[in-house]
């Protein structure tokens, strides 16, 4: 591929501006700094385990944590000790944290709507896409890094 398309700086801003407005829009309901993602993914699979929801977050597993004791400190979630594995906690959604998670799915409904205004509904499917596959490219480094590796350039 000729000169490098510069696509990251383009998905970086997106990012950036879309958890602006939403640290800004979830103040209203106690939550700062993209802690909305954990209760999403934590409303979507109730019982998910720390690894596996930083794992699809594609977070350290500190960071997790840290994020994780802040929702239980204002009652968004709840940890339990696993019955087979007591060494694994299982988290879930608390009352609270579903009556939260609606509001989180309508705002990504609308960024949604917002970014894909004016496609088609074969180019957004076709940018889903894309953008899974550049994902996919750079998951085996976030795999190979977050275990404390570095990457040869």
């Amino acid at each position: 591929m000729g000169k490098m398309v510069e696509i990251l700086r383009e998905i970086g801003m997106i990012a950036r501006a879309l958890d602006s407005i939403s640290n800004i829009e979830f103040k209203e309901v106690d939550l700062i700094r993209g802690q909305y993602l954990y209760i999403v993914r934590i409303c979507e699979h109730p019982g998910i385990t720390p690894v596996e929801l930083a794992d699809m977050i594609k977070v350290d597993k500190a960071t997790t944590v840290k994020a994780l004791k802040k929702l239980e400190k204002i009652g968004l979630i709840t940890q339990t000790v696993d019955k087979i594995n007591k060494r694994t906690k299982k988290i879930y959604p608390t009352a609270k944290g579903e009556e939260v998670h609606p509001f989180i799915a309508r705002e990504n409904e609308y960024s949604n709507r917002v970014a894909l205004d004016g496609f088609t509904e074969a180019e957004a499917q076709q940018l889903k896409d894309y953008l899974e596959r550049v994902r996919i490219n750079i998951e085996d480094d976030w795999y190979h890094v977050e275990k404390g590796n570095q990457r040869i350039y």
